[in-house]
């Protein structure tokens, strides 16, 4: 017989956790909301609105917009001044919000939340079943929210910070040398290089069509198509360009045969170029990353990241939590001798590896 008593505050502290976590995914669907409605955009700077003030602004019904003011002060993402029953987005407010190009906008980010749940019929077949799910096979809002919330973090520190804290690979950018981008997905990280470094050469590769095309186009509206190619193409067998550098953005612990893809960009690598391995943080043991960052990086592993390397035979399912040992030792395997963490961020581990 189960002689367990239930503590009450425990209990409580629990059921507490999970109202609080069905309130944040509703707050993501206000947040949605309010960024494709321009509601953020309307109400960035201009002070203290009332709800019909901000529903003229925004072209929107008033009484919806009052519903979805209150959500968002209740929620903390707006200021609410009870005297003059106004709402008011803050500076810091609005680069969460309103500024498409802060490094801390997150609207497009509830875009991958919305395609687990569309998907959720083929995760329970995959879980049954253990068959994989491969990243063209998700709801289209899947590439586009993962692409729009990574390019500004990316934008912010790619070229800035974690490039010069490789081993003088900003000198070979200057002078010229062509760049793998493997996983390129939309093309935003090559062509944040493509821009900053006019004397090299880049070449991204993905094996989602969609995305590619998507590349493709802003490539040409960026103006960077005669020095920026992108091709459908494997992690184990694009082409030898002799590149000074290969990047793995976010992308290895999507792979199939990790090993296999670190392999092939040791044999096409020049002389004396490397390896940028961008991944997301962790730690080597799995208590380490039982926090709010691991628990968003796990969910996320189980339904994209590890589903996509299973539909690719997943001889080694790393998962988005590999962890700074297990992604040295497949880059051993595939045949490097140096790997360095080179920086590090609460999102990502920045790794450089050589031969």
């Amino acid at each position: 017989m189960d002689t367990h008593v239930i503590d009450a505050a425990k209990l409580e502290a629990l059921a507490m956790r999970a109202i609080g976590d069905v309130a944040s995914a509703y707050a993501g669907v206000m947040i949605s909301l309010g960024s494709k409605l321009g509601l953020y955009k309307a109400m960035a700077g201009a002070g203290p609105l009332r709800a019909k003030e901000l529903a003229t602004r925004a072209d929107c019904a008033e009484r919806y917009v009052q519903e979805w003011l209150n959500a968002q002060a209740a929620g903390g993402y707006l200021n609410y001044h009870a005297v003059s029953d106004t709402y008011e987005l803050s500076p810091e407010q609005a680069m969460v919000l309103a500024d498409e190009d802060s490094p801390c906008y997150i609207p497009p980010a509830w875009n991958v939340p919305a395609s687990m749940w569309f998907d959720e019929d083929q995760a329970l077949q995959a879980f049954r079943t253990g068959r994989g799910v491969a990243w063209g096979e998700h709801d289209a809002r899947m590439a586009c929210g993962v692409a729009a919330f990574y390019r500004n973090g990316y934008r912010a520190s790619l070229v800035s910070q974690w490039l010069p804290a490789l081993d003088g690979v900003v000198a070979k950018l200057e002078a010229g040398i062509a760049v793998a981008d493997v996983g390129c997905g939309h093309g935003h990280a090559t062509l944040l290089m493509a821009q900053a470094f006019p004397n090299s050469r880049f070449f991204g590769f993905d094996t989602h069509e969609a995305s590619i095309a998507e590349a493709r186009r802003h490539a040409e509206a960026a103006g960077l198509s005669h020095r920026v190619s992108f091709s459908v193409a494997r992690a184990v067998d694009y082409p030898d360009h002799r590149y000074g550098l290969v990047c793995f953005f976010d992308t290895l612990h999507d792979l199939g045969d990790p090993v296999a893809a670190v392999h092939h960009a040791s044999q096409v690598l020049a002389p004396g170029g490397s390896v940028m391995l961008v991944e997301p943080f962790a730690s080597d043991r799995a208590e380490g990353n039982h926090a709010m960052v691991g628990q968003l990086y796990y969910a996320g592993s189980a339904l994209i990241c590890c589903a996509h390397a299973i539909s690719e035979g997943g001889k080694l399912v790393l998962g988005a939590q590999a962890g700074p040992k297990r992604l040295a030792e497949v880059c051993r395997k595939g045949g490097f001798t140096q790997f360095r963490q080179a920086a590090q961020t609460p999102f990502n581990l920045i790794c450089e590896v050589r031969r």
